[in-house]
């Protein structure tokens, strides 16, 4: 398996991050509950998939992030939350730091 399909399951896994944490504080219903579970099992397997082949660190920083900034978006677009200015800024610092971490480590990936 080469890098770049490791890097799209970091990525498919914080989408499912994003999915999980919205289940965590919107799940009410049995099927809402199982949604959350499958979407936190799949989360997990492609990340731990994706960390045999990439650094663990790296890998477990850009899931936070990218999980960090799907949420804030998510919560904005699909929960009406207020926009904050602030709130933006920092996750763009945030996803900053994530893109910086993934570029430095490109060349140093596990074979």
């Amino acid at each position: 398996m080469n890098n770049n399909l490791s890097w799209a399951k970091v990525f498919g896994a914080a989408f499912f991050e994003v999915v999980w944490v919205i289940g965590l504080k919107h799940a009410s219903t049995f099927l809402e509950w199982a949604v959350t579970i499958i979407a936190i099992l799949i989360s997990f397997y492609v990340l731990i998939s994706a960390g045999r082949k990439l650094p663990v660190g790296t890998v477990y920083s850009v899931f936070v992030g990218l999980g960090t900034a799907g949420t804030f978006l998510a919560e904005i677009i699909l929960f009406d939350k207020p926009f904050n200015l602030i709130k933006l800024a920092l996750v763009l610092v945030l996803l900053t730091g994530v893109v910086g971490l993934k570029q430095v480590t490109m060349e140093k990936s596990v074979s």
